[in-house]
């Protein structure tokens, strides 16, 4: 596995930042705050750099003290795909309140909230956890014995 460095700051700022905002959301029926959140999460994830509750945490939390860094050295990958899966729930959550399904898509932000307060306060990530589980199957990057069979 490749080695890089990670900021596990910017990681728990980020799930806060879905925490408050999911919570937001659904303590004031605000679909749109659901839409707001998808977005962000799903434009953090394909363009890292251009995620706002990083950019928040990079120009503002860290630089004023409120935040310090805690960086290590690991493989940013199984974060971004939580936060896809994440911010995908989210995007289907805002659509199905669309509809007028108001229960199923409040079920469906609110997992998303639980699953980043778990994160945020017990440092389990479900996310990562089905990555590594698709990634140990070949989902991503097939097995080497895979690869040799099909060749």
């Amino acid at each position: 596995m490749n080695q890089y460095k990670l900021d596990k700051s910017a990681i728990k700022f980020n799930q806060g930042s879905i925490v408050v905002l999911t919570a937001a959301a659904f303590l004031f029926s605000l679909p749109w705050l659901v839409a707001f959140t998808a977005a962000v999460m799903l434009v953090g994830t394909i363009f890292p750099k251009a995620g706002l509750f990083k950019l928040i945490y990079m120009h503002a939390a860290k630089p004023l003290g409120i935040i310090k860094p805690d960086v290590v050295e690991e493989d940013n990958t199984p974060h971004q795909f939580a936060q896809g899966l994440g911010g995908v729930f989210l995007a289907v959550s805002f659509l199905v309140l669309r509809i007028k399904l108001i229960v199923l898509g409040w079920v469906l932000a609110l997992i998303v909230l639980a699953l980043a307060f778990i994160n945020l306060t017990v440092n389990f990530c479900l996310g990562c956890f089905i990555y590594f589980q698709l990634n140990k199957h070949g989902i991503f990057h097939p097995k080497p014995e895979s690869r040799s069979e099909n060749a």
